[in-house]
């Protein structure tokens, strides 16, 4: 996130910002220019950082997991993850937030929406994933698919599917836990004949969170 943004979303926390001019914002940054102000507010609107309430135009910061007065959810976006090589880096830097109406999102996950974070899939090692739905069906994840990744639900299981950081990289994968091998296989379901990745006590692998729901990327065809 560019500097200033992160200025002006730690301002909107002691100030609203609909009360204050382009140039006073500027001022209180130490931002000189008001045009730079306007299109980097414009930038936090854009990505879903900060918010307008319709009635009172007041301005301020979205807080993560929080669901609107239209009932959509705001779900932090961070980063990428890899569906197939262990080879995207997996910066886990705030880039937006995703807005799902609560009638999409899975009914189990309303109570807990700030335990929650989405990643952008890239690869096709997943493409014959099958993630459950609200209506009893499942999705696979494809790229360009928005992954939703639970924190809060402890160590994962055999078959669960898990977004995992081996080596500063991120991937998507179904976690096989290999207590007779003593070791952890992340395996890859898809149409390509991908091998898994073992993984040992050694090796530097940290496991985010389970995989709860797809957010399939829009088909124009």
């Amino acid at each position: 996130m560019h500097e200033t943004q992160k200025k002006i979303l730690q301002l909107s926390s002691s100030y609203n910002l609909s009360n204050l001019k382009l140039r006073e914002i500027g001022k209180l940054i130490g931002s000189p220019h008001p045009q730079v102000v306007k299109h980097h507010l414009e930038q936090l609107k854009k990505k879903g950082f900060l918010k307008v309430e319709p009635t009172s135009g007041d301005i301020s910061a979205v807080k993560p997991g929080e669901i609107s007065s239209k009932r959509l959810v705001s779900i932090p976006i961070l980063g990428n993850a890899n569906c197939g090589e262990a080879t995207m880096f997996a910066e886990e830097q705030l880039s937006g937030y995703l807005k799902i109406s609560t009638s999409i999102l899975l009914q189990n996950l309303l109570a807990k929406t700030k335990s929650l974070f989405a990643v952008k899939a890239y690869g096709e090692s997943m493409n014959r994933s099958s993630i459950a739905t609200n209506m009893g069906m499942t999705k696979n994840i494809e790229e360009g698919d928005y992954v939703i990744v639970d924190t809060a639900v402890g160590s994962p299981k055999t078959g669960d599917y898990v977004l995992s950081v081996i080596d500063g990289s991120a991937n998507i994968k179904k976690f096989v836990n290999d207590t007779r091998n003593n070791q952890v296989a992340l395996i890859s379901e898809s149409s390509l004949d991908l091998p898994p990745i073992y993984i040992d006590s050694s090796m530097n692998y940290l496991i985010n969170g389970k995989v709860v729901q797809v957010i399939k990327a829009p088909k124009y065809k």
